[in-house]
């Protein structure tokens, strides 16, 4: 994702690479940042916070949730504006993350691409029009080296789902199905997760009814399409005071 980042903003004639930052043990500290592009940036990837922010308006952070946490506390003290499209917090996190964004502009998004974007507001749409007498089923498929399950973006459709039904996601999802697990309950909404290969990003709503189906799909096939949607938010981010964003602010759903 870090490199896909790179590639779009030494594309992009509105935007200037100011840092890349990496973990200290990553062999790629030191290097130019866009050296693999076979051009000279003069960026030199680091490990150091401080110097990867000293020339920065925006911090565009993929990582884990203790990265972006630790990320957050030097842009709120250095006025750097953040997009987050880390996934995996907790409720606790989510709320250092909004008392952070009371002094700096911030999007956080579980993702940053356009169209799941678009998606989210379709599903809004569809789960309030086929509120009775259909179960819905939330299916998602990620490469085989992501760690957390179900996906930040499946969970994000669920939220949307479960609102337009005027029902708590928390006391109607269903993780998973083992054994005799009787009847399903239709106030349910249910996940599944597939790990695998190197497939990008899948997410599927099932909606299930007597004599038919409809389903609201997405399909990544690049992570190019998270990058621009990444510049996208930074953009957004130049016009704006503190607060906390979302994608739905800055594509004007």
């Amino acid at each position: 994702m870090g490199r896909m980042l790179i590639e779009a903003v030494q594309a992009a004639p509105d935007c200037v690479l100011a840092g890349a930052l990496d973990r200290a043990e990553n062999p790629s500290i030191g290097l130019d940042a866009t050296g693999w592009l076979g051009v000279a940036s003069g960026v030199a990837i680091t490990d150091d916070l401080d110097q990867g922010l000293a020339q920065a308006d925006v911090l565009i952070d993929f990582t884990r949730p203790e990265g972006t946490l630790a990320h957050l506390a030097r842009c709120r003290a250095k006025g750097v504006r953040m997009v987050i499209g880390t996934t995996g917090f907790t409720e606790l996190q989510k709320a250092e993350i909004a008392a952070a964004a009371r002094d700096i502009g911030i999007v956080m998004s579980p993702n940053m691409s356009v169209g799941v974007n678009v998606v989210m507001r379709l599903l809004d749409m569809a789960s309030r029009a086929l509120n009775q007498g259909y179960d819905i089923e939330i299916i998602e498929a990620h490469h085989r080296h992501k760690v957390d399950a179900p996906s930040g973006t499946a969970l994000a459709m669920g939220e949307v789902v479960a609102q337009a039904l005027g029902r708590d996601l928390k006391a109607c999802a269903v993780y998973g199905r083992e054994g005799v697990t009787g009847e399903r309950d239709p106030s349910t909404i249910g996940f599944a997760t597939v790990r695998g290969g190197d497939i990008v990003g899948d997410h599927t709503v099932l909606y299930a009814g007597i004599g038919e189906r409809i389903e609201i799909t997405h399909k990544s096939s690049s992570r190019v399409t998270y990058a621009q949607g990444s510049l996208r938010a930074a953009r957004f981010l130049a016009g704006q005071g503190a607060g906390l964003f979302t994608m739905n602010d800055v594509l004007g759903l």
